[in-house]
């Protein structure tokens, strides 16, 4: 099918809402059957852009930014789980948690695109921030989950140290931002239409039916 339904997902890889916000979508792709007809890609959008190399406790970051409490945060995180649940999708949230610096994933998921394996590493960066613990910022645990989809590490330690592929990232962020795209997840639709924020499974569908109905006008 030469008009597949194109879906630009801008995202972080620290954003817990992007991940509830996919599966929801996968699983309205999974149950209508329409794997074939869509495409996904994933723009990149960084949260915290200035972030530090170390990162930030979360508890810290999450008053900095928002004035939330330790309370909040634990309550809020609850809630997450239990979503994460919903979707089979483990959070894991401990206090000592950091938030960290992401441009170095967005520049390693841009090389994954090249090979089909864009959505299979976000989908591990996920995982690997989220459930495991790990620092998504720390260039070694990036190439560990690169030689795991099956790709070059070896090539991708060159892509993070060209300053070129780096601009790239920031450039493709500025130009979202300037489309009006100022939180994440953000589904673009067919370069044309935008849906903001994690929706239900019903309302993705219901889009997506939609859209296939337009195809075949």
């Amino acid at each position: 099918m030469n008009n597949k339904i194109k879906l630009d997902i801008i995202s972080d890889v620290v954003c817990p809402w992007c991940v509830i916000g996919y599966k929801r979508l996968e699983e309205a792709i999974t149950e209508m059957g329409i794997q074939d007809k869509v495409e996904i890609s994933w723009q990149a959008f960084e949260l915290n852009p200035n972030m530090p190399m170390e990162g930030e406790d979360i508890l810290e970051h999450v008053n900095r930014k928002y004035g939330s409490t330790p309370e909040q945060w634990r309550n809020s995180q609850a809630n997450m789980q239990q979503l994460g649940k919903e979707v089979d999708f483990t959070f894991e949230f401990v206090e000592g948690k950091r938030i960290v610096n992401t441009r170095d994933a967005h520049v390693l998921l841009a090389y994954a695109k090249e090979s089909g394996k864009q959505t299979e590493l976000k989908m591990r960066l996920f995982e690997a921030y989220f459930s495991q613990g790990k620092n998504v910022s720390d260039r070694e645990i990036l190439l560990e989950e690169i030689k795991h989809i099956g790709l070059d590490a070896d090539a991708a330690k060159e892509i993070l140290e060209n300053e070129d592929c780096r601009k790239q990232i920031i450039d493709k962020e500025a130009f979202w931002r300037n489309k009006g795209i100022s939180s994440v997840p953000t589904i673009v639709i067919n370069q044309s239409s935008s849906l903001v924020g994690s929706q239900t499974v019903d309302v993705y569908k219901q889009i997506l039916t939609d859209l296939l109905n337009q195809n075949v006008k």
